[in-house]
């Protein structure tokens, strides 16, 4: 998947510079660098997809997931240091003054843009859902935005076909700028949070707690300690599970390796690991079963 993105940007970014040449168009020459950016984070991507589907060695036992979550972030940046440039180069423009000339050629590459951008980003949207990929779903946001600031780059140069106000160029620019900014943010800000372990979202706790309390098993007391992170697509869960007095550990084994099941069930990509506890531990469970 990541792969036709990389072949999609590299097409896109030598119509854009083309344009950009012929026309002196600052929003499409702050469009090709976007889209250089957005290439070489697809690249980011690819190799981060491909290296997180590595299985755990003896370096890395917990698996090579969290690569993702660093390819994300690293996207994030990227978009952020693209959105630097073109300000500096929108706002020198405006200093100095804008020259535009044979928009023709510009709107009809923005406009081939925005449709090629579109097809692509839902294409990845698709396989980053199935494969609950974030560096792939990074990849998809960071290529939808552009479609839409491509959109905006489109009205842009119509506006200054129509009215002759070449100053409308660099202002368009900004504006894409400012979008570009937003999804960076928001890129950086979700994979930061996997890279530092924060626990999953509340609903995905609950349906942790529905599962384990759904199982019904009489042994099971209760359980506590519940945590619960994702590294990549792949979510990683360990809790204490109180077993009643009486319980054989051939049975509290069994009983685990079913919660375990029960887990992945409502969790794909779970790893789950469950430290086996008598009732009468000396804690008492937050979360007794009747």
């Amino acid at each position: 998947a990541a792969a036709v993105s990389i072949i999609s940007n590299t097409i896109l970014i030598v119509l854009k510079i083309a344009a950009a040449a012929i026309t002196g168009s600052i929003a499409l020459l702050t469009e090709a660098a976007h889209s250089s950016i957005d290439l070489i984070a697809s690249v980011v991507a690819f190799f981060g997809v491909r290296k997180a589907d590595q299985p755990a060695d003896e370096d890395h036992p917990y698996g090579h997931q969290k690569v993702e979550n660093l390819a994300a972030a690293i996207e994030g940046m990227l978009i952020l240091v693209g959105a630097g440039v073109i300000v500096y180069e929108s706002v020198r423009r405006l200093s100095v003054g804008a020259e535009v000339h044979s928009l023709g050629i510009g709107i009809g590459v923005i406009a081939f843009s925005v449709a090629a951008n579109l097809v692509v980003s839902t294409y990845l949207y698709r396989r980053a859902r199935a494969t609950d990929s974030p560096a792939l779903e990074g990849d998809a946001a960071h290529l939808r935005v552009d479609a839409f600031t491509s959109a905006g780059v489109l009205a842009g140069l119509v506006l200054v076909e129509v009215t002759g106000i070449e100053a409308l160029d660099p202002v368009t620019a900004l504006v894409v700028a400012v979008a570009i900014v937003v999804s960076g943010i928001r890129i950086l800000t979700r994979s930061s949070r996997d890279l530092v372990d924060e626990a999953l979202p509340a609903d995905e706790l609950d349906a942790l707690r529905d599962a384990i309390e759904r199982h019904g098993a009489p042994e099971v007391a209760g359980f506590h300690k519940l945590r619960a992170r994702r590294a990549g697509s792949r979510r990683h869960v360990d809790l204490h599970v109180q077993f009643r007095a009486g319980t054989t550990l051939g049975r509290a084994h069994d009983i685990s390796h079913e919660l375990q099941g029960a887990i992945r069930a409502r969790l794909r990509g779970a790893e789950v690991l469950i430290h086996l506890e008598p009732e009468e531990s000396g804690e008492a469970a937050k979360r007794p079963l009747s």
